[in-house]
């Protein structure tokens, strides 16, 4: 990680109430992938790490049982928890976790998250994604930040001063390790992409 976690939140709660509005179209497609994917059914509990302001997560609880969101980020959860409110949304729920100790003990049957992994190196993602696979979720569903083939420095997709973005195969080989099979891989810009990762499931490939 280039900044640490307490640089990360300050960061976030400064863009927190511009932060929806300031979103590229592949960030947009990228979330919409997520939750397309992530296809909770009534009795599922779902589990969105680095939720920010709550996009994936309300986006979702029409659908689940229950949504949990965590972020580092309390600007970012404030404006999350205005707009499960504005929806009268009751099975949602936003605290302070972070992707290596997300806080949360209890069932989950789908973890989320978008655009949040790439701040990790890819050793602290490695970690994070064995974390993941403890709490035993059927589905991960990762949109972010990721490297399909060799960045162009001279069109960074992402900040190279705070962000950290792996390639699809170092994230394809985490995932593996922990458990998990790769059942979905979806390409939105050379440098953004939704990965799909089960448990039980034959690996299916690029999509």
């Amino acid at each position: 990680m280039k900044k640490s976690i307490e640089e990360h939140a300050a960061r976030f709660d400064e863009e927190a109430d511009e932060y929806d509005e300031s979103k590229s179209d592949e960030y947009r497609a990228c979330a919409n992938l997520v939750i397309e994917r992530a296809d909770p059914d009534g009795s599922d509990i779902v589990l969105d790490l680095g939720t920010g302001t709550g996009a994936i997560a309300i986006a979702l609880a029409s659908d689940a049982d229950r949504v949990v969101g965590r972020d580092i980020s309390e600007g970012m959860m404030d404006e999350a928890e205005q707009k499960a409110d504005d929806r009268g949304l009751e099975n949602v729920a936003f605290d302070y976790g972070t992707f290596r100790e997300p806080e949360y003990e209890g069932d989950v049957d789908v973890v989320t998250s978008n655009f949040a992994m790439h701040h990790l190196s890819d050793d602290e993602k490695r970690d994070a994604i064995d974390v993941i696979a403890d709490l035993e979720p059927n589905r991960f569903v990762l949109g972010d930040v990721m490297f399909f083939g060799e960045p162009d420095p001279d069109e960074p997709f992402y900040s190279p001063e705070v962000d950290d973005p792996a390639t699809v195969g170092t994230l394809a080989d985490a995932f593996t390790d922990a458990g998990f099979s790769l059942t979905a891989v979806e390409r939105v810009h050379e440098q953004v992409g939704v990965l799909v990762a089960e448990r039980g499931r034959v690996e299916t490939g690029d999509e």
